[in-house]
């Protein structure tokens, strides 16, 4: 092993797993206190093929990369397949979650206790912050499709996005 291969391996290392179409506020919050947690955060956005997104991956992956930008620690990438093996191909032992309300804890501590199961993965909770409780990608989505205002809801960059997107469709 070399003397890179041995830092990298050293670096703490956490991904935050999702669709993030698109990303708002509360994924954000979740990404910046992992970012202080872990040398190195991954953001891994799902590539789900049976459903059809506002935004393309590559749009996500964009919006994603400017919006964490000033952490200076955030990795973005796709993926599809099982989460363990991104993090197993990545070496990455934990995956960060935010959990929004006690219906998500059922959920999550399921998954949690599976990926472990087949590799090992921690899975850490993160309480979202109760501003961002009843957020979701989808909500926003729908909020702002019958123009609704979702300015304090998601970046600037997404809102931008958002609205020059659903002006076209």
């Amino acid at each position: 092993m070399t003397g890179r291969e041995s830092e990298e391996r050293a670096l703490r290392r956490a991904v935050c797993p999702g669709s993030f179409d698109p990303i708002t506020n509360g994924h954000l919050d979740i990404v910046s206190r992992a970012s202080k947690l872990y040398d190195v955060v991954h953001v891994a956005v799902m590539i789900n093929k049976s459903k059809r997104g506002l935004f393309t991956i590559e749009e996500r992956i964009a919006l994603i990369e400017e919006c964490t930008a000033e952490y200076g620690n955030v990795v973005v990438e796709a993926f599809h397949g099982l989460l363990v093996d991104y993090c197993k191909e990545r070496d990455i032992p934990a995956i960060v979650k935010g959990l929004r309300a006690v219906s998500d804890f059922d959920y999550e501590l399921q998954m949690a206790q599976m990926n472990n199961g087949l590799s090992g993965v921690e899975t850490m909770f993160i309480p979202t912050n109760p501003v961002y409780s009843f957020l979701s990608s989808s909500l926003v989505k729908e909020v702002a499709t019958w123009g609704g205002d979702v300015s304090h809801l998601v970046p600037e960059p997404v809102l931008r996005s958002l609205v020059e997107r659903l002006a076209r469709d």
